[in-house]
This record gives C-alpha cells, sequence and structure tokens, in this order.
C-alpha cells in the first residue's frame, strides 16, 4: 500500500538517493552535482514551513518511493501566489501509482493552501512527465528551445500550467503547509 505523508528531515537521505541519478545521469534535472543529504535537508528546511515536500511511502515500513515539492515560482511579490512543483519517483516504484498519487496530493494541498497557479518544468523529451502532467490538470504553456546544455547536448524546456484557484482581487496570502498538512482529494 503507497502511504502519501509530509516529507520529514530524516526523508533527506532517501530522497537525495532517488534525486542522484536524474542528476548524475538524466537530463530532467539540471543540477551537475548530486546534493548530499545535508544539502536536501537544507532545501527541505527552506521551504519555512510555506510549501510543501511530500512523500510516498511504502506505508509499512515508511520506505520512501518518491517526493514531490512545491517551491517559489519567482523571487518578485507578485509571483506570491504561484509555485513551481517537482516530482521524483525511484526507478523501482515506476508505474506503481505513487507519482499520481504523489503529485495529486502536492496538487490538493497547493489549492487548499490558496495558491492559484503552478507551474511544471520538464526537459525535454520527457514523454512519462508529461503524460503524468497532464493526467492530472496541467497543460501546455510553452517551451524554451535549447536553453539547458547537459552530458554534451542542447535541452529544450517545456513549461506545464495547472489551474489552482480562481483568483481573487486582491488575493490573500497563501496558507502556510505547516497549518494545513497534506490535504489529499
Amino acid at each position: 500500500m503507497i502511504a502519501i505523508r509530509a516529507a520529514r528531515a530524516d526523508d533527506a537521505a532517501a530522497i537525495a538517493a532517488i534525486y542522484a541519478p536524474h542528476v548524475l545521469v538524466g537530463t530532467s534535472s539540471f543540477e551537475v552535482e548530486a546534493p548530499d543529504t545535508r544539502a536536501m535537508k537544507a532545501r527541505m528546511a527552506a521551504s519555512d514551513g510555506l510549501y510543501p515536500w511530500l512523500v510516498a511511502t511504502t506505508g509499512e515500513d515508511d520506505g520512501v518511493l518518491g517526493y514531490a515539492y512545491a517551491t517559489r515560482f519567482r523571487d518578485r511579490p507578485a509571483y506570491a501566489h504561484t509555485v513551481e512543483t517537482s516530482i521524483y519517483v525511484a526507478d523501482v516504484a515506476q508505474n506503481q501509482g505513487a507519482g499520481r498519487l504523489l503529485y495529486e496530493a502536492l496538487i490538493d494541498t497547493l489549492r487548499a493552501q490558496g495558491f492559484t497557479q503552478a507551474v511544471g518544468t520538464i526537459a525535454l523529451p520527457n514523454d512519462r512527465s508529461i503524460a503524468l502532467h497532464e493526467q492530472i490538470g496541467f497543460r501546455r504553456a510553452g517551451v524554451f528551445r535549447e536553453v539547458g546544455y547537459k552530458l554534451g547536448r542542447w535541452i529544450d524546456v517545456g513549461f506545464w500550467q495547472c489551474d489552482l484557484a480562481a483568483p481573487a482581487t486582491p488575493p490573500a496570502p497563501p496558507r502556510r503547509f505547516a497549518e494545513i498538512g497534506v490535504v489529499r482529494g
């Protein structure tokens, strides 16, 4: 059984291990050095209780199958209601439904927090990630051609966007993940 919960500091090693192959041999991340456990803990702490970090686990033994999180979309205050989302699933958990459950819970949580837009950034080609994003309500918003160079080639980056809530005028500040917790459905 797959369970979804808020990530904890002691998940940082598992999260770093899931992410490392994407950094070292893949193009879904434009980093070139894999962050270690300490760096991943720092990234999680930088969310400062506002932005969610979630993990999918095996339930019984709490082994981490994947993780998803949201971050600030851009630094300017006008972007405060928009987030950028990311998801990574361990190779052993591919095609088990963990990714979809995890990403749906992230989107439901962001909606409950009051964010209005989520942006997913996908290094192209990546049919699996595109399919996951579109299954949960993202739509293609555009492509930047040859903006990343990694592993000896230029890589296009696509942007997918998900409407989370109708924008109010004026908007209320998003609620903190630390107060909301994981929301499902």
